[in-house]
Protein backbone atom coordinates (compact mmCIF):
# COMPACT_ATOMS: atom_id res chain seq x y z
CA UNK A 1 0.00 0.00 0.00
CA UNK A 2 2.82 2.42 0.93
CA UNK A 3 6.28 1.77 -0.50
CA UNK A 4 9.13 4.14 0.31
CA UNK A 5 12.60 3.50 -1.07
CA UNK A 6 15.75 5.51 -0.34
CA UNK A 7 13.80 8.64 0.54
CA UNK A 8 15.92 11.73 1.19
CA UNK A 9 15.00 15.33 1.90
CA UNK A 10 17.53 18.13 2.18
CA UNK A 11 16.87 21.77 3.11
CA UNK A 12 19.98 23.73 2.13
CA UNK A 13 22.58 22.25 4.49
CA UNK A 14 20.12 20.35 6.70
CA UNK A 15 19.44 16.67 5.93
CA UNK A 16 15.86 16.20 7.18
CA UNK A 17 15.41 12.61 5.95
CA UNK A 18 18.23 10.16 5.28
CA UNK A 19 17.67 7.06 3.13
CA UNK A 20 14.28 6.14 4.62
CA UNK A 21 12.90 2.76 3.51
CA UNK A 22 9.43 1.61 4.60
CA UNK A 23 6.64 -0.66 3.45
CA UNK A 24 3.15 -0.43 4.96
CA UNK A 25 0.62 -3.13 4.12
CA UNK A 26 -3.01 -2.68 3.13
CA UNK A 27 -5.23 -2.21 6.19
CA UNK A 28 -2.30 -1.74 8.55
CA UNK A 29 -2.14 0.91 11.25
CA UNK A 30 1.45 2.10 11.16
CA UNK A 31 2.93 4.54 13.68
CA UNK A 32 5.92 6.80 13.01
CA UNK A 33 7.52 7.95 16.26
CA UNK A 34 10.32 10.35 17.03
CA UNK A 35 11.26 13.46 19.00
CA UNK A 36 10.47 16.94 17.74
CA UNK A 37 12.48 17.68 14.60
CA UNK A 38 13.06 14.02 13.76
CA UNK A 39 11.36 14.35 10.35
CA UNK A 40 7.90 12.89 10.99
CA UNK A 41 5.87 15.77 9.55
CA UNK A 42 8.31 16.16 6.65
CA UNK A 43 7.68 12.50 5.76
CA UNK A 44 3.91 12.94 5.78
CA UNK A 45 4.14 16.14 3.72
CA UNK A 46 6.19 14.31 1.10
CA UNK A 47 3.86 11.30 1.02
CA UNK A 48 0.80 13.53 0.57
CA UNK A 49 2.42 15.67 -2.14
CA UNK A 50 2.78 18.87 -0.10
CA UNK A 51 6.60 18.83 -0.11
CA UNK A 52 8.97 17.69 -2.85
CA UNK A 53 11.38 14.89 -2.05
CA UNK A 54 15.06 15.38 -2.83
CA UNK A 55 15.61 11.80 -3.99
CA UNK A 56 14.06 8.37 -3.71
CA UNK A 57 10.75 6.84 -4.74
CA UNK A 58 7.26 6.76 -3.20
CA UNK A 59 4.39 4.53 -4.30
CA UNK A 60 0.91 4.78 -2.78
CA UNK A 61 -1.69 2.13 -3.61
CA UNK A 62 0.27 1.26 -6.77
CA UNK A 63 0.74 4.85 -7.99
CA UNK A 64 4.21 6.38 -8.30
CA UNK A 65 4.35 9.87 -6.79
CA UNK A 66 7.01 10.94 -9.27
CA UNK A 67 5.11 9.84 -12.40
CA UNK A 68 1.43 10.22 -11.48
CA UNK A 69 1.28 12.88 -8.79
CA UNK A 70 -2.41 13.79 -9.10
CA UNK A 71 -3.61 10.16 -9.03
CA UNK A 72 -1.25 9.42 -6.15
CA UNK A 73 -2.51 12.34 -4.08
CA UNK A 74 -6.09 11.15 -4.59
CA UNK A 75 -5.18 7.98 -2.70
CA UNK A 76 -4.56 10.07 0.44
CA UNK A 77 -6.62 11.67 3.14
CA UNK A 78 -4.71 14.00 5.46
CA UNK A 79 -5.43 15.21 8.99
CA UNK A 80 -2.67 17.74 9.70
CA UNK A 81 -1.35 18.66 13.12
CA UNK A 82 -2.78 22.20 13.05
CA UNK A 83 -6.52 22.90 12.83
CA UNK A 84 -7.05 24.19 9.28
CA UNK A 85 -10.82 24.32 9.03
CA UNK A 86 -12.46 27.60 8.01
CA UNK A 87 -13.67 28.97 11.36
CA UNK A 88 -16.34 31.21 9.82
CA UNK A 89 -18.03 28.40 7.90
CA UNK A 90 -20.24 25.63 9.20
CA UNK A 91 -19.24 21.99 9.55
CA UNK A 92 -21.24 21.13 6.44
CA UNK A 93 -19.74 23.97 4.40
CA UNK A 94 -16.19 22.90 5.25
CA UNK A 95 -16.87 19.36 4.09
CA UNK A 96 -18.83 20.45 1.03
CA UNK A 97 -15.94 22.60 -0.22
CA UNK A 98 -13.56 19.67 0.18
CA UNK A 99 -15.85 17.44 -1.84
CA UNK A 100 -16.05 20.02 -4.62
CA UNK A 101 -12.24 20.28 -4.72
CA UNK A 102 -12.14 16.53 -5.35
CA UNK A 103 -14.81 16.93 -8.06
CA UNK A 104 -17.34 14.70 -6.35
CA UNK A 105 -20.77 14.97 -7.93
CA UNK A 106 -23.41 16.66 -5.81
CA UNK A 107 -25.50 13.59 -5.01
CA UNK A 108 -22.52 11.50 -3.92
CA UNK A 109 -20.98 14.44 -2.05
CA UNK A 110 -24.09 15.16 0.02
CA UNK A 111 -24.69 11.49 0.78
CA UNK A 112 -21.07 11.01 1.85
CA UNK A 113 -21.16 14.08 4.11
CA UNK A 114 -24.22 12.73 5.92
CA UNK A 115 -22.62 9.30 6.30
CA UNK A 116 -19.35 10.62 7.67
CA UNK A 117 -20.88 13.11 10.09
CA UNK A 118 -22.89 10.24 11.56
CA UNK A 119 -19.74 8.08 11.52
CA UNK A 120 -17.77 10.60 13.63
CA UNK A 121 -20.83 11.35 15.80
CA UNK A 122 -21.19 14.92 14.53
CA UNK A 123 -24.48 14.59 12.66
CA UNK A 124 -26.23 17.02 14.99
CA UNK A 125 -23.52 19.66 14.41
CA UNK A 126 -23.81 19.94 10.62
CA UNK A 127 -24.94 23.57 10.71
CA UNK A 128 -22.67 24.69 13.58
CA UNK A 129 -19.93 27.21 12.82
CA UNK A 130 -16.49 25.70 13.32
CA UNK A 131 -15.46 28.52 15.65
CA UNK A 132 -18.12 27.30 18.10
CA UNK A 133 -16.81 23.73 18.28
CA UNK A 134 -14.54 22.25 20.95
CA UNK A 135 -11.06 21.05 20.04
CA UNK A 136 -12.13 17.42 19.98
CA UNK A 137 -15.08 18.18 17.72
CA UNK A 138 -12.83 20.04 15.29
CA UNK A 139 -10.54 17.01 15.14
CA UNK A 140 -13.47 14.76 14.32
CA UNK A 141 -14.60 17.12 11.55
CA UNK A 142 -11.07 17.08 10.11
CA UNK A 143 -11.10 13.28 10.10
CA UNK A 144 -14.49 13.26 8.35
CA UNK A 145 -13.15 15.74 5.77
CA UNK A 146 -10.05 13.60 5.13
CA UNK A 147 -12.25 10.53 4.53
CA UNK A 148 -14.78 12.31 2.29
CA UNK A 149 -13.28 11.27 -1.06
CA UNK A 150 -12.82 7.64 0.15
CA UNK A 151 -9.00 7.56 0.21
CA UNK A 152 -7.15 4.25 0.44
CA UNK A 153 -4.72 5.73 2.98
CA UNK A 154 -5.39 8.07 5.89
CA UNK A 155 -2.45 10.13 7.15
CA UNK A 156 -2.77 11.41 10.71
CA UNK A 157 -0.15 13.92 11.87
CA UNK A 158 -0.42 14.27 15.67
CA UNK A 159 -4.23 13.83 15.53
CA UNK A 160 -4.84 14.19 19.29
CA UNK A 161 -2.39 16.97 20.15
CA UNK A 162 -3.84 19.38 22.70
CA UNK A 163 -6.82 17.18 23.60
CA UNK A 164 -7.65 15.99 27.09
CA UNK A 165 -7.32 12.30 27.99
CA UNK A 166 -11.01 11.52 27.57
CA UNK A 167 -11.26 13.05 24.10
CA UNK A 168 -8.02 11.38 23.03
CA UNK A 169 -9.56 8.02 23.89
CA UNK A 170 -12.60 8.83 21.76
CA UNK A 171 -10.36 9.73 18.81
CA UNK A 172 -8.42 6.48 19.35
CA UNK A 173 -11.65 4.49 19.11
CA UNK A 174 -12.54 6.34 15.90
CA UNK A 175 -9.12 5.62 14.38
CA UNK A 176 -9.44 1.90 15.14
CA UNK A 177 -12.91 1.89 13.61
CA UNK A 178 -11.53 3.48 10.44
CA UNK A 179 -8.84 0.80 10.22
CA UNK A 180 -11.38 -1.98 10.77
CA UNK A 181 -13.29 -0.68 7.74
CA UNK A 182 -10.23 -1.40 5.57
CA UNK A 183 -8.41 1.94 5.42
CA UNK A 184 -4.63 1.94 5.79
CA UNK A 185 -3.62 4.39 8.53
CA UNK A 186 -0.22 6.13 8.80
CA UNK A 187 0.09 7.88 12.15
CA UNK A 188 2.65 10.22 13.67
CA UNK A 189 2.41 11.02 17.36
CA UNK A 190 4.51 12.05 20.34
CA UNK A 191 2.05 10.37 22.73
CA UNK A 192 3.91 7.10 23.18
CA UNK A 193 0.90 5.32 24.67
CA UNK A 194 -1.10 6.25 21.56
CA UNK A 195 1.20 4.25 19.31
CA UNK A 196 1.47 1.45 21.85
CA UNK A 197 -2.33 1.10 21.97
CA UNK A 198 -3.17 1.65 18.30
CA UNK A 199 -0.34 0.50 16.06
CA UNK A 200 0.25 -2.86 14.39
CA UNK A 201 3.86 -1.82 13.77
CA UNK A 202 6.02 1.10 14.82
CA UNK A 203 9.06 2.80 13.27
CA UNK A 204 11.36 4.96 15.41
CA UNK A 205 12.76 7.97 13.57
CA UNK A 206 15.76 9.84 14.94
CA UNK A 207 17.46 12.74 13.14
CA UNK A 208 15.89 11.73 9.84
CA UNK A 209 16.87 8.05 10.05
CA UNK A 210 14.72 5.01 10.83
CA UNK A 211 16.53 3.29 13.70
CA UNK A 212 14.16 0.35 14.21
CA UNK A 213 10.87 -1.06 12.90
CA UNK A 214 8.85 -3.75 14.67
CA UNK A 215 5.61 -4.46 16.53
CA UNK A 216 5.09 -2.63 19.84
CA UNK A 217 5.13 -5.94 21.73
CA UNK A 218 8.44 -7.05 20.20
CA UNK A 219 10.04 -3.67 20.87
CA UNK A 220 8.97 -3.69 24.51
CA UNK A 221 10.09 -7.29 24.98
CA UNK A 222 13.60 -6.28 23.97
CA UNK A 223 13.85 -4.38 27.25
CA UNK A 224 12.08 -6.84 29.51
CA UNK A 225 8.73 -7.00 31.27
CA UNK A 226 9.24 -4.95 34.43
CA UNK A 227 10.99 -1.62 34.94
CA UNK A 228 12.35 -0.09 38.14
CA UNK A 229 12.70 3.70 38.12
CA UNK A 230 15.11 5.18 40.66
CA UNK A 231 15.81 8.89 41.11
CA UNK A 232 19.57 9.54 41.17
CA UNK A 233 20.26 13.15 42.15
CA UNK A 234 18.90 15.09 39.15
CA UNK A 235 18.45 12.11 36.82
CA UNK A 236 16.30 8.99 36.60
CA UNK A 237 17.90 5.57 36.30
CA UNK A 238 15.79 2.68 35.01
CA UNK A 239 16.56 -1.01 35.43
CA UNK A 240 14.78 -3.74 33.47
CA UNK A 241 13.78 -7.26 34.51
CA UNK A 242 12.00 -10.15 32.81
CA UNK A 243 10.65 -11.49 36.10
CA UNK A 244 8.75 -9.56 38.78
CA UNK A 245 10.38 -11.56 41.58
CA UNK A 246 13.83 -10.46 40.33
CA UNK A 247 12.66 -6.85 40.41
CA UNK A 248 11.29 -7.22 43.95
CA UNK A 249 14.51 -8.92 45.09
CA UNK A 250 16.47 -5.96 43.76
CA UNK A 251 14.24 -3.55 45.67
CA UNK A 252 14.72 -5.55 48.87
CA UNK A 253 18.50 -5.61 48.47
CA UNK A 254 18.91 -1.85 48.02
CA UNK A 255 17.98 1.17 50.09
CA UNK A 256 17.06 3.39 47.15
CA UNK A 257 13.46 4.40 46.51
CA UNK A 258 12.13 2.56 43.47
CA UNK A 259 8.96 2.73 41.40
CA UNK A 260 7.98 -0.62 39.87
CA UNK A 261 6.01 -0.55 36.61
CA UNK A 262 5.46 -2.41 33.36
CA UNK A 263 7.88 -1.76 30.50
CA UNK A 264 6.37 0.56 27.88
CA UNK A 265 7.23 1.58 24.33
CA UNK A 266 9.06 4.70 25.47
CA UNK A 267 11.59 2.49 27.29
CA UNK A 268 12.49 0.91 23.98
CA UNK A 269 12.79 4.27 22.25
CA UNK A 270 15.01 5.66 25.02
CA UNK A 271 17.25 2.61 24.88
CA UNK A 272 17.74 3.01 21.15
CA UNK A 273 18.10 6.78 20.90
CA UNK A 274 18.78 8.15 24.38
CA UNK A 275 15.88 10.58 23.82
CA UNK A 276 12.27 10.90 24.85
CA UNK A 277 9.43 11.16 22.36
CA UNK A 278 8.11 14.69 22.92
Amino acid sequence: MIQIQHLNKTYKSAHALKDVNLQVDKGELFAFLGPNGAGKTTTIRILTGLTRLSSGTVRLNGFDLGDREIETRRQCGLVPQSINLDRELSVFENLNIHGKLFRMNKQKRLRRIEELLDYVEMGDRKGTLVKNLSGGMKRRVMIARALLHSPAILFLDEPTVGLDAGMRRKIWALIKKIQQHGTTVFLTTHYIEEAQFLADRVAFLDRGTVVVLDTPVNLMNRQGTWALDCLKEDDMETLYFNDRKEANDHIAAHKDSFTLRRVNLEDSFLALTGKKVK
